[in-house]
């Protein structure tokens, strides 16, 4: 059946389209992949996609970090 195609039990690629790598966190500031994973998706098991897809919300925190704000400017001499 022509339909079956388009019914696969596939895990959807979290990408938004927003691919800029965030430089100390080093994941994808838009999905939360790592390059790897991106790198690898298409042929990951559904397993491993899924096990991605439950870590990402976790992974979330890494860019909301404080750097420091005003006082790491003033410690730095800034």
């Amino acid at each position: 059946m022509a339909d079956d195609v388009w019914n696969r039990d596939e895990v959807e690629s979290p990408c938004v389209r927003v691919c800029v790598v965030h430089p100390e966190a080093r994941i994808c500031t838009g999905c939360l992949r790592s390059i790897d994973e991106i790198t690898r998706w298409s042929k990951m098991s559904t397993e491993e996609r899924r096990a991605i897809m439950t870590a990402l919300p976790d992974r979330a925190d890494l860019l909301r970090k404080r750097r420091g704000g005003r006082a790491a400017r003033l410690a730095r001499g800034g």
